[in-house]
């Protein structure tokens, strides 16, 4: 099969929508602290690739999220600023569960492990972009 080709109708319908959705929730977390944004417009920017050269196109160059979504793609880079609210988020989510939720003991343990796994994912990325790299001339 060419790779050029361009997916079923269905699944690319399916990848469009999905998009649409993570965009939205992007969108939505710009505006509430406890929720993320770069997380969902990296995952919409990866659902328009599978449905729409355009949308992901547009995406990638988008005057506000284009250039953050850059750096994750081409460096895998998550800025402090973004690591901060990340792990502020996860600790109150956290906290949540801990002190007001009736939650069994299974399941805040598991809240634990993936906050965990979640928080060391995030902090074991850069958080800029690696300083090119020069060759001193020969001479």
């Amino acid at each position: 099969m060419n790779d050029t080709a361009p997916p079923p109708l269905c699944k690319r319908a399916f990848f469009l929508a999905l998009g649409w959705v993570f965009f939205a929730l992007g969108i939505i977390g710009a505006f509430l602290p406890v929720m993320p944004t770069t997380i969902f417009m990296i995952l919409a920017l990866w659902a328009f690739a599978n449905s729409s050269k355009s949308l992901h196109a547009w995406l990638y160059t988008h005057p506000k999220f284009g250039r953050a979504l850059q750096h994750w793609d081409q460096h895998r880079v998550i800025p402090i600023h973004a690591k901060i609210a990340a792990i502020g988020g996860m600790s109150i989510s956290l906290a949540y569960v801990i002190v007001f939720s009736a939650a069994p003991p299974v399941a805040v343990f598991s809240a634990i492990a993936l906050i965990a796994f979640g928080a060391v994912y995030v902090l074991s990325r850069p958080s800029r972009i690696p300083d090119p790299v020069f060759s001193e001339p020969e001479d």
